[in-house]
């Protein structure tokens, strides 16, 4: 059993990592010494996962709707991305460390698109922690994506409208291979979902802790999951303490 758990890790932790802006505020700094410091708790959550036995980590990155900020940030939180991607990469390669991509590419610039090209590429054979990065995500956008290739299968005759079902929704979604998330974790208190990850979160149980991202650390991360042990998940059945 790894250290610091009474039970097993759950397969798959979603995490939304909320509180780099008001991290920064509080200690009269810019708004980007707040991404760099989440950056590093992105590397402590990945090596906690490892540490704790979780097969699959999702983290929010950067949602669909994250364009809308001031472009000097858009343009600080690319140059993050960026210098993860070249500094964090071959490290997670060493450690076994498999990287999928989701959200929408298209339109991306081509300097940003050619590096998660290539984390995927690089990693693809791994076979250890799966790290699901959700970047330029948002859960409604997946969906109709997924719809719109359910329609043109449709349309070109592969497939029939009425046939179409849950789980032909879930193989069209860019998560198709992945399990759903046992656990989504949120930092700084907040209880919003914040389109991510809507339609495979249906049973997923939720914590929020109050640490804002810069802080979240293995303590907060084995906190989370005991938490997570604590919940009776019925998955809309009866109670098993019933």
């Amino acid at each position: 059993m790894p250290a610091g758990l009474a039970l097993p890790a759950p397969a798959h932790v979603a995490i939304i990592m909320d509180g780099n802006g008001r991290w920064a505020a509080r200690r009269g700094l810019p708004r980007v010494e707040g991404h760099r410091r989440g950056v590093e708790a992105v590397r402590r959550a990945v090596r906690s996962a490892i540490d704790l036995g979780v097969d699959y980590l999702t983290i929010y990155t950067f949602s669909s709707e994250n364009w809308r900020r001031p472009p000097a940030e858009v343009a600080d939180l690319m140059g993050l991305l960026k210098l993860f991607v070249r500094r964090d990469l071959a490290d997670l390669n060493r450690n076994n460390v498999r990287v999928r991509i989701i959200g929408d590419r298209e339109g991306l610039s081509p300097d940003i698109a050619g590096l998660l090209d290539e984390a995927e590429a690089m990693t693809r054979t791994n076979t250890g922690l799966t790290l699901v990065v959700a970047f330029n995500y948002g859960g409604r956008q997946e969906i109709v994506r997924a719809i719109r290739t359910l329609a043109r299968a449709c349309a070109d005759g592969r497939a029939v409208p009425e046939e179409i079902d849950s789980d032909a929704v879930t193989a069209a979604l860019d998560t198709t291979g992945i399990p759903d998330p046992d656990l989504v974790i949120r930092t700084s208190g907040e209880m919003r979902l914040s389109n991510f990850l809507t339609w495979q979160t249906a049973y997923a149980e939720y914590v929020t802790t109050p640490a804002l991202w810069p802080d979240f650390d293995h303590d907060t991360f084995v906190a989370a999951i005991g938490e997570y042990h604590r919940r009776d998940r019925r998955f809309g059945g009866l109670s098993g303490q019933s």
